[in-house]
């Protein structure tokens, strides 16, 4: 086990300094052909004055010592001030909307592979189908429309605060009432995925030898679920969880955006938009690191859940 925690991490040091390599060199060492407009604006700071590999290493230290990604070129505030300020926000997005995803696949998917063919089986797979087609802007907009405006019984943008820092409303139900329509459209837009790879899951192992033994025992649908079924495919659904869950912040660009929410995803886009180098760069390696770390859990929690690992790291 603990072999495997360390080959891990190796990995995981590795995709750090290739993350901040790609920035690096996207984002401060290529050449532009803007007409010198962003050579102007670029402060003296940013660009290179010897070779790169050292300016690299210059820039992963003040990174790695100092949590230094630079200042913003809009409000010359610390680029790591303003990411730290964000992410509560897009961690609070993610977190309740992943508990909407896993609350709509797990039960829908058990139920559509132990029902085959049934109308709820159809049912979940007509959802799977409008969820994939979906895009979370378009998704987005018909909820904020419909229970902001045409029913308006929630918040149809904004963000409050639980503690009043700077939205001008405070209190945990305020907070979680503008963040209802954000985890509904992130939960269901993820939640699609995942209902067809649980429902392939179980469908598989339904054809297992102990499921048709538990069947010949007198065991119940319900029992054959919770005592052997959930146990089996919980590995692949750990894995499944976190390599989406990763790749799922792609879309907290645009429901921030959909929603006006003050996250990473509406900040990386606000500093695309103005071009502010050390704040897009910024927020691109934040965002990357926690993919990596995101894998890293993953990762550890799977050879944690799974034997094999366990007993193969003991015989290395």
């Amino acid at each position: 086990m603990g072999r495997f925690v360390v080959g891990r991490l190796a990995a995981s040091v590795l995709l750090f300094f290739a993350v901040t390599l790609f920035v690096f060199v996207a984002f401060f060492a290529m050449p532009r052909d803007d007409g010198g407009r962003l050579a102007r604006r670029t402060p003296e700071q940013y660009r290179l004055h010897g070779p790169m590999l050292g300016e690299y290493a210059h820039y992963v230290w003040r990174l790695v010592a100092h949590g230094d990604l630079g200042y913003s070129y809009g409000t010359r505030e610390r680029v790591t001030t303003r990411l730290f300020r964000a992410a509560p926000v897009t961690l609070s997005l993610v977190a309740g909307g992943m508990v909407v995803w896993l609350l709509i696949s797990v039960p829908l998917g058990l139920v559509a592979a132990m029902r085959p063919r049934s109308l709820l089986d159809r049912g979940a797979g007509l959802f799977v189908m409008v969820g994939l087609s979906l895009h979370p802007v378009v998704l987005g907009l018909v909820l904020s429309w419909l229970f902001g405006h045409r029913l308006p019984v929630l918040p149809a943008n904004g963000y409050c605060s639980v503690n009043n820092l700077s939205t001008g409303c405070d209190g945990l139900s305020h907070w979680a009432s503008h963040l209802i329509l954000p985890w509904l459209t992130f939960g269901i837009v993820n939640a699609a995925l995942f209902t067809m790879m649980i429902r392939a899951l179980v469908i598989e192992e339904l054809n297992e030898e102990y499921v048709r033994t538990a069947r010949a025992k007198g065991a119940g649908a319900r029992r054959i679920a919770a005592s052997h079924l959930l146990r089996n495919v919980t590995l692949p659904l750990v894995t499944m969880l976190g390599l989406q869950a990763a790749t799922s912040l792609a879309g907290v660009i645009f429901i921030e955006t959909t929603f006006d929410l003050p996250g990473l995803g509406g900040m990386l886009r606000r500093a695309a938009v103005t071009r502010d180098l050390p704040l897009t760069a910024g927020s691109v390696v934040f965002l990357a690191l926690t993919i990596v770390v995101l894998n890293l859990i993953v990762d550890v929690v799977y050879a944690l859940l799974d034997p094999r690992i366990r007993a193969a790291s003991h015989l290395a």
